[in-house]
């Protein structure tokens, strides 16, 4: 009896079924801000000039004037050939000149007194006439000399070789002693320009038109040059110009930007990371980046509505800086959204939102107001 009485009360009782609990998450609302809008390209430092320093003259190098790495200003002394061969040739075509005078003195002076006797008809118009021509003659023969010494004098200021523009002095590429000629490939030096400079960088034919808008509307474009790390900034410069054409084999088209350059930070042909803000935009949605999910409807994020259901909603995004990204299209600033926890989500799921941990007690007053100090200065 006791038995039947144990068997009929375990199998009468009832299971009691407990609903599964409701996932935590996370949470930010949407806001409305400003978004600058960036382009990353990858550039290389590119001199505004770079010129090697070549003779051109043929002679021997007595004497080089500057020093591996030296910064040099445009005009400034280099090298020197040796004058004295191009010194001799500038005395002998002043001599020639000296000569060449004397002789056309002497045939305007025949041709005056030929001219009173012609006027006396005691000399024939034939020969006047042939003086005058002897007179034309030598003033050519003074004008050829004349030409001479000009050139005879640029040869000698080339025997001083000074700098062509302003910049840094390379390795010497040939020592005092050596013979240079005008068709010498290596040059005495290469000077390479540091301050300002320029990067080159290629941004896609897609990215090109808001580029070529904001230029068209008189807009500076700041752009950035950071190091290969991509997070050390290097230099502040603008946008200085654009190329007339597009690749057709990349599909890019090149831009320069000018830098200041003045502490050298810019190293010529260096490869570094170009920031250009193209433009910024005002009042837009702005969503935490990890917020926005890609899946079969596109882009989507969970919005939580009032039951404390989330809702898949999709979305269209719009430029990002790697934190926030705009929203254009699908939600509005205050509204909800899931950052955190969002795996173990479907659409209609009731959620628990989990509130940020609160500022202890202890000293919160002084590290509120050191919080807001840092919110409020620059970047």
């Amino acid at each position: 009896m006791l038995l039947a009485a144990f068997i009929w009360w375990r199998h009468s009782g009832t299971t009691v079924q407990h609903a599964p609990a409701a996932p935590s998450v996370g949470v930010a609302k949407a806001v409305s801000g400003a978004m600058p809008v960036v382009l990353d390209e990858l550039g290389t430092v590119t001199p505004t000039a770079t010129v090697t320093v070549q003779s051109q003259i043929s002679g021997y190098l007595t004497k080089v004037g500057f020093t591996e790495g030296q910064n040099v200003v445009a005009g400034q002394f280099l090298a020197q050939i040796d004058p004295r061969p191009y010194q001799i040739q500038l005395e002998q075509y002043q001599a020639a000149h000296a000569k060449d005078a004397a002789v056309l003195g002497q045939a305007e002076s025949d041709l005056a007194r030929y001219e009173k006797l012609a006027a006396q008809d005691s000399i024939s118009a034939q020969q006047v006439a042939d003086q005058r021509f002897l007179v034309q003659q030598d003033t050519g023969t003074l004008a050829a000399d004349q030409a001479n010494i000009d050139s005879a004098r640029l040869n000698l200021s080339y025997c001083d070789i000074t700098a062509p523009v302003a910049g840094k002095v390379g390795l010497r590429l040939v020592d005092a002693g050596n013979y240079v000629t005008p068709g010498s490939t290596t040059g005495i030096a290469v000077i390479t320009s540091i301050a300002p400079t320029t990067v080159i960088f290629s941004v896609a034919q897609t990215d090109l038109a808001p580029i070529l808008v904001r230029l068209g509307q008189g807009a500076q474009l700041p752009a950035y040059a950071y190091a290969s790390d991509d997070t050390t900034r290097l230099e502040d410069g603008m946008l200085a110009a654009v190329d007339n054409q597009i690749s057709t084999s990349t599909g890019m088209v090149k831009l320069r930007a000018r830098f200041a350059n003045a502490d050298g930070a810019l190293f010529p042909n260096e490869f570094v990371n170009v920031h250009l803000l193209v433009n910024t935009l005002r009042g837009a949605t702005l969503v935490p980046a990890v917020a926005v999910q890609s899946g079969a409807p596109g882009s989507y994020v969970y919005v939580v509505q009032p039951d404390a259901k989330v809702k898949v909603q999709v979305v269209t995004t719009g430029p990002t800086d790697g934190t926030n990204i705009v929203i254009t299209k699908g939600i509005l600033p205050g509204a909800e959204v899931v950052t955190d926890g969002i795996d173990r989500l479907s659409d209609g799921m009731k959620v628990q939102i989990v509130q940020p941990p609160a500022m202890p007690a202890a000293g919160g007053a002084a590290t509120q107001h050191h919080r807001q100090g840092a919110a409020g200065a620059g970047p």
